[in-house]
């Protein structure tokens, strides 16, 4: 999408600030120069509505909207994204505790098998980020 096809007001520059914010730079710079003619409108749409008029609302802090997140791809079986957005949690300011609440809570809604995936997920993603946080502290 050019510049000058969006219109003052537009949600697509807001949702693209917010979605670097929650799920890093590099992921969506790295989702942009992916993109092709075929998924080009796909990427607009999601930074568009999910980013830009989602998550840019003031009604959730960004923490119940990681948790909220979390649950749906938990119940959904979208394991990639659950990773992902175990980051993006992480970024948003939830806890490692916060984190497991939300997988035990989804182990009851959701499943046992579907929780025990998304465990084994989280599990990863804080074992990259202690491991992230000891490197920068020279340990």
């Amino acid at each position: 999408m050019t510049d000058s096809s969006r219109l003052p007001g537009d949600t697509y520059d807001a949702g693209l600030e917010v979605r670097k914010q929650v799920l890093g730079t590099e992921h969506v710079a790295r989702a942009t120069a992916n993109s092709t003619d075929f998924t080009d409108e796909f990427q607009e749409m999601i930074t568009r509505f999910a980013w830009g008029t989602i998550w840019t609302r003031d009604g959730l802090p960004r923490t119940t909207r990681s948790a909220i997140t979390l649950t749906a791809l938990i119940a959904g079986g979208y394991w990639e994204e659950l990773e992902m957005h175990v980051h993006a949690a992480l970024r948003n300011g939830m806890t490692a505790d916060e984190i497991k609440e939300v997988f035990l809570q989804s182990a009851i809604y959701c499943s046992i098998p579907a929780a025990n995936t998304a465990f084994k997920i989280g599990k990863a993603v804080l074992a990259e980020y202690t491991a992230q946080d000891a490197a920068a502290q020279g340990k």
